[in-house]
Parts: C-alpha cells; sequence; structure tokens
C-alpha cells in the first residue's frame, strides 16, 4: 500500500481507540506493539479503513472520529469499568455507544456532578495536567459551620497536606448558616476537598461538582447525558 492511498493516520487512530494520546500512540508503534495487516507498524504509517490494525495482537476496531460527551454523575457510581463491591460504574448509566470513551479525571464514588468523557486523549491530557490550569467549581455541604478562622486558613495560607499545600477559594451559599459553600479550584488532586476538611475536623457530606474548566453543568439531569464539542 503505498502512502497515497492511505486514509487514516495511524497514532491519530489508536489515541482515539485507546484512549490516549497520539504521544503514547507513537510509543505502542516504537516498541514494535502495533501492526497492520500482520507487518509491524512505523512511526508515520498510514493505512486504509479496510486494514487490520492490531495492539499486541489484539484487533483494534471503532470510530475514526473524536468523541466527547458530558455526564451528570449520580452519587454511589464510580468512575472505572469495573464495579466495586456493591457499587455500580458509570458505564451503567451511560449508552453503550460511548462505552469505548474513558473519563477524563474523576470523581469519587460520593460525589456527583460534572464529569466528560472522549476518546481524545490530547484533550485528556491537556485537561487534567497540572500545568494546564482549569477552574473546577464545587458545591458542597459540610457536616457543621466551618468556623471564620477555618475559612480564612483555607482560602489565605492553604492547609498542609502529605501532597503539597491545598488552597481554595471559598464563598458561602447562605447568609444564615456556614455549611454550605461554593468551592473553586484550580488543581486536582485525589479527593482534594475531602481531604482538606477532614484535616480540620470536617466532613464534606454531598460534593457535587457544576463546572471543569470551560464546561458547565447547566440543567443536565441526574444520569443523562449531554454531547458537548471541545473547546
Amino acid at each position: 500500500m503505498t502512502e497515497g492511498s492511505a486514509t487514516i493516520r495511524l497514532n491519530k487512530y489508536l489515541a482515539l481507540q485507546l484512549g490516549i494520546s497520539r504521544r503514547e500512540a507513537d510509543d505502542y508503534i516504537s516498541r514494535g506493539e502495533v501492526t497492520i495487516n500482520n507487518t509491524v507498524a512505523e512511526l508515520g504509517a498510514r493505512f486504509l479503513e479496510s486494514d487490520a490494525i492490531k495492539v499486541r495482537g489484539e484487533l483494534v476496531k471503532g470510530t475514526t472520529e473524536f468523541e466527547y460527551i458530558a455526564f451528570n454523575k449520580p452519587v454511589n457510581y464510580v468512575c472505572s469499568r469495573r464495579q466495586q463491591g456493591d457499587s455500580p460504574t458509570i458505564y451503567d448509566r451511560i449508552p453503550e455507544q460511548y462505552h469505548a470513551l474513558k473519563p477524563v479525571g474523576r470523581l469519587d464514588r460520593d460525589s456527583s456532578g460534572l464529569i466528560l468523557l472522549t476518546n481524545d486523549g490530547d484533550f485528556a491530557f491537556e485537561m487534567t495536567h497540572p500545568k494546564f490550569t482549569k477552574v473546577k467549581i464545587y458545591q458542597i455541604v459540610l457536616d457543621r459551620d466551618l468556623a471564620p478562622l477555618h475559612q480564612q486558613m483555607i482560602s489565605d495560607r492553604g492547609i498542609s497536606l502529605e501532597d503539597g499545600v491545598s488552597k481554595l477559594q471559598l464563598e458561602r451559599r447562605s447568609e444564615e448558616e456556614r455549611t454550605s459553600w461554593t468551592v473553586t479550584m484550580h488543581e486536582g488532586r485525589n479527593r482534594q476537598i475531602r481531604r482538606t476538611f477532614n484535616s480540620l475536623g470536617y466532613e464534606v457530606a454531598s460534593l457535587h461538582r457544576t463546572n471543569f474548566g470551560p464546561y458547565q453543568l447547566g440543567d443536565l439531569e441526574t444520569g443523562a447525558i449531554e454531547i458537548v464539542t471541545k473547546k
């Protein structure tokens, strides 16, 4: 097959199907783990839709287009393909035609709200890597009123956790009580919000993400999906 007869670039296709970046796809190719019609592929290879693409001997099939969806995750669902204990996965609520898409980041089982899923590995990298600052906004409820001193500590100095200082922007959602807060953050370490408040003796009773970078949950119903575009 000549390059002129090819229609699809191999690393782009692998990135789509495997949910990885094109650089990672090139790594697979350079290690000799990818074949086209049982011939080891080379970097920069292109192929026809009729060709058989395999990675480590497993046939790779699927779409040749990037897809992006927003999902309003309910509480008690995990962001993985495998059920964890009695907790179902988000794929039990997402239509089957989108099951090849991977979550962009995570929300833990007890949290709800906006999750993005895609087969665009470069997009997922840009949305989650610390060098690309993406603002995330959450609505939380604490088990008791947040002391003004603790509010100041979290917002001004930050709280020292085992993986670094956690600084969050806090805004009261009610003038009548101090348990409901809007939290804005510019990073996304594992369970960072919960760990920040736990370190001061509070429990986060509920945590709901409404914004992730340029994407907003809006009026998307719990458990529903919406097709979105790359921004």
